[in-house]
């Protein structure tokens, strides 16, 4: 039997980021008001000041804080009422010492005035008067000119997943279209002549298919758009067949099944068939996920990636490879790690990177991670995980009580 010749996972990386980098990245322009959880692919910038006036923040008096020092309840201060300024109005008169203008929330301000009175400490007084009972400070309950934003300040840096609020801030700055990463596509194959549907009850030998929702499930959620999924039997023209539409019809095919040495493991050998240049990566010093295959046609432009069939190890692998890799194309930071304290020994496989499922909890103002201990071909492993340390190749194991990083999942 031929044994694997593994890669590190770095080293897995660095060639999937070198043969995808000409396949994963491009740029499409799109409407601001449908980019929500898109990621932008150039920095964007304000255009204008935001906002362009002195704008109140409360309904009130526009004044010159200077005339209100030492105003109170039993000292207030009387001021001379200028004018009014309507919402959506152009401020049309400015005000001096002894002078106040009326003014809503958003409204402009007058020339002159330096902060505002809310009308709740203010009375009217006489025929075009009115009593101040608070003093304001210099810019109090106003909103000064580029405050918001500047003009030319990056308002989403490359690599940014659009949140609701950064639409609320294109919109302010009247971006109405942004370039943004065009979203890869994705076919999914799962491999196995035991393998039925979840709406089917097995017959003895048989086991209900996981990876094709579990994995459809964790592209959608990395931001691929899945194309096309099958579940296929350990038969070479169904599964070169397969391969080579989804090469047709989009950027990655991914095969889970067939990726180690067994009998009927036929995944490299179908993937060094339909492409070129082929295999360039099969095994990496993960556990789970050794038997991985990673493979680029640079005719079709396509990634081909042979994944573990043991669920856990198929998931985890996509978090470590694809995850990374479309975070990387984008320039996109990965999700902050977790400080915690693991809660007991762990042994770890030396010469292996060891990814751990683990649950979290906070005591006394921390987080204990307990490792989830089960075998990789049990969805359970993961079900019950808030997250995945990660043991070094280089380490033996990890002590009860030693701080880790938890990747939440």
């Amino acid at each position: 039997m031929e044994f694997l010749k593994v890669d590190s996972l770095d080293s897995a990386r660095a060639k999937l980021f070198a043969h995808a980098k000409d396949i994963l990245g491009g740029e499409e322009v799109i409407p601001a008001a449908q980019a929500l959880e898109r990621v932008t692919a150039r920095d964007l910038h304000a255009n204008d000041d935001i906002p362009g006036f002195r704008r109140s923040t409360v309904d009130g008096y526009a004044v010159l804080c200077a005339d209100t020092a030492g105003a109170g309840e039993s000292i207030p201060v009387f001021l001379t009422l200028k004018g009014r300024v309507e919402m959506g109005e152009t401020a049309d008169f400015s005000i001096a010492g002894g002078e106040a203008g009326e003014v809503f929330t958003g409204g402009m301000l007058p020339a002159g005035a330096d902060g505002v009175v809310m009308v709740e400490y203010t009375q009217p007084f006489g025929e075009n008067g009115i009593a101040v009972n608070q003093s304001v400070a210099y810019g109090e309950n106003m909103v000064l000119p580029g405050e918001d934003m500047c003009a030319g300040q990056i308002l989403l840096k490359r690599g940014k997943q659009i949140l609701p609020q950064d639409i609320g801030g294109l919109a302010a700055a009247g971006i109405t279209s942004l370039p943004v990463y065009a979203t890869p596509k994705v076919t999914i194959l799962s491999t196995g002549d035991e393998l039925v549907p979840p709406d089917q009850t097995p017959a003895p030998g048989k086991i209900r298919d996981i990876n094709t929702y579990a994995l459809s499930a964790l592209a959608i959620k990395h931001g691929l758009v899945v194309v096309n999924t099958a579940v296929l039997p350990d038969e070479w023209d169904a599964i070169e067949g397969a391969v080579r539409a989804g090469m047709e019809s989009g950027d990655i095919v991914i095969v889970s099944g067939g990726s180690s040495k067994g009998k009927k493991d036929m995944t490299r050998a179908i993937f060094d068939h339909v492409s070129t240049p082929g295999v360039f990566t099969h095994g990496i010093a993960v556990k789970p996920g050794k038997p991985t295959i990673l493979g680029a046609d640079s005719v079709s432009r396509t990634l081909l990636v042979g994944l573990p069939g043991h669920p856990v190890s198929a998931m985890m692998v996509f978090e470590l490879l694809i995850g990374w890799l479309l975070r990387e194309a984008a320039g996109k930071p990965a999700p902050p790690a977790i400080p915690a304290r693991i809660d007991c020994n762990l042994a770890s496989s030396p010469g292996k990177l060891t990814c751990w499922p683990c649950s979290l909890r906070e005591e006394g103002g921390q987080y204990i991670a307990t490792p989830i201990f089960g075998k990789s071909g049990l969805i359970t492993t993961l079900t019950g995980a808030d997250g995945y340390l990660i043991a070094p190749r280089d380490l033996e194991g990890l002590q009860a009580g030693q701080s880790v990083m938890v990747h939440p999942l």
